[in-house]
């Protein structure tokens, strides 16, 4: 006759107390495992130049939304500028001693460090509505080609392909010379330039996601296609999103202030910060440097912390970096 196999049990070892009787040891939990926000501030704040990055983002938009309140001048305000103020070099005080100039003053009189803080607003301005408006139409694309295929997989991969077989400032160049110039004509420029990276990016991740079982649960459920890929298949292609987004940015910032240092980009009655530089490119030669030199510098620091969060963005949504 066989015995029946005894039930395991767990050991509970005692420690002695104080006392002389025997306690048992506290036994440890199980530590819950973090979520995935959780994680990815963590692993995202891990890197100190992503932290240094997000600082300089955070303040170079604090700055523009706050430019009316911080800035010591309207710089165009005509009214309120002072023509005998004109050039005047960084920490010179204006003539009637009510102002100092902490940056110098453009050929107009104007405040740099004041024109600085409006010009963020426009270039940030055009460069968050582009790569929005971007964002909508090449993920919309990027998705249709992948989950329809055939025909109008090779149409609109075939026309991206097109689109970034040319220059971007090309592209730009020939779109504003016959739409004109404005605010308006130079964000549809840089709409026009940058949809094709993300359709092709959201088609590259929908293709992935296209053969998975959820997806087939969904059609199995007669869901139509816009629900499907914009409530179930867009938000697991959002990781090369975000990132191609934050890039873009930075690129979008950069193509706004060449077409404006060429003179086909914003008017002059919303200038950026590529109008900035460009008004102040005569008076190089002359030494009156910091009419160029200070927005050019305020233009490469915030494409510097926006791709440094880019960069460190790539890496923590790489699904191969994770653990």
């Amino acid at each position: 006759m066989s015995t029946p196999e005894a039930s395991p049990r767990i050991s509970v070892q005692s420690v002695p107390s104080g006392h002389g009787q025997a306690t048992p040891a506290p036994q440890l939990l199980p530590v819950p495992e973090p979520g995935p926000w959780r994680r990815f501030v963590t692993d995202f704040f891990a890197s100190k130049l992503a932290i240094i990055g997000l600082t300089i983002l955070v303040v170079m938009v604090g700055a523009a939304l706050l430019a009316p309140w911080i800035a010591p001048q309207n710089p165009f305000d005509i009214g309120g500028l002072d023509i005998s103020d004109a050039k005047l070099p960084p920490g010179s005080e204006s003539m009637t001693g009510d102002m100092k100039y902490w940056l110098g003053t453009d050929g107009q009189a104007r405040d740099i460090f004041s024109a600085i803080l409006y010009g963020l607003r426009t270039s940030l301005m055009v460069g968050c509505i582009s790569v929005f408006f971007a964002f909508v139409i090449g993920a919309s694309a990027g998705l249709a080609a992948a989950y329809f295929g055939g025909v109008v997989d090779a149409l609109l991969m075939r026309i991206a392909d097109i689109q970034l077989s040319f220059p971007a400032i090309l592209v730009a160049l020939i779109l504003l010379s016959i739409l004109g110039t404005g605010v308006d004509k130079v964000i549809i420029a840089l709409v026009v330039v940058q949809w094709a990276y993300f359709a092709r990016a959201a088609r590259g991740a929908a293709l992935v996601e296209r053969g998975k079982e959820y997806v087939e649960a969904a059609r199995c459920m007669s869901l139509g296609w816009g629900r499907i890929l914009w409530r179930h298949m867009l938000p697991n292609c959002m990781p090369p999103l975000i990132v191609i987004a934050t890039i873009d940015l930075a690129h979008a910032i950069a193509l706004e202030a060449t077409l404006s240092f060429l003179g086909v980009g914003v008017p002059v009655t919303e200038p950026s910060l590529g109008m900035l530089i460009a008004n102040g490119f005569e008076y190089l030669l002359s030494g009156r440097y910091w009419i160029s030199f200070f927005p050019g510098i305020a233009l490469a620091v915030a494409i510097i912390g926006i791709n440094l969060v880019g960069d460190h963005l790539r890496d923590v949504l790489n699904p191969r970096n994770a653990q």
